[in-house]
């Protein structure tokens, strides 16, 4: 069917190349993927009064409230938390893009990686009141 062995070759040299790139970007992949998993973000309040603790989803799942805390109102607690707690999703998001850009580097897979990511775990303004 091929009438010069050289093409022949050259494109089965072509096939091996694509072949071999196709398995290391999966393999960079999984290996994001392992990373991103052990991620999470942490922040407190401009007082130290409050810390909070996002994991890999953006699931707050730590939250320490200083004893000094007490002396305060309701409402600036609140608040306390909620920017902590945002703080701390940006601190998982900036932590997500390093990993991507060291594992992935400029691949245009790994900034869609990251703009997805972004969606997913991002708190919007409002949910919080949505979810009453």
């Amino acid at each position: 069917m091929w009438a010069d062995e050289g093409a022949l070759d050259a494109v089965a040299q072509r096939l091996g190349r694509w072949e071999a790139s196709f398995a290391d970007r999966a393999q960079r992949t999984r290996s994001l993927t392992s990373q991103i998993q052990t991620l999470s973000g942490t922040a407190h309040s401009p007082d130290r009064t409050v810390e909070a603790t996002v994991d890999s989803t953006g699931q707050l799942v730590d939250l320490r409230l200083d004893e000094r805390i007490r002396q305060r109102p309701a409402a600036h607690i609140a608040e306390q938390i909620i920017a902590a707690a945002r703080t701390a999703y940006a601190d998982l998001l900036r932590q997500v893009g390093e990993v991507t850009r060291e594992t992935l580097g400029d691949d245009p897979a790994g900034a869609a990686i990251v703009e997805s990511y972004q969606r997913r775990v991002r708190p919007q303004a409002g949910d919080a009141d949505a979810a009453r």
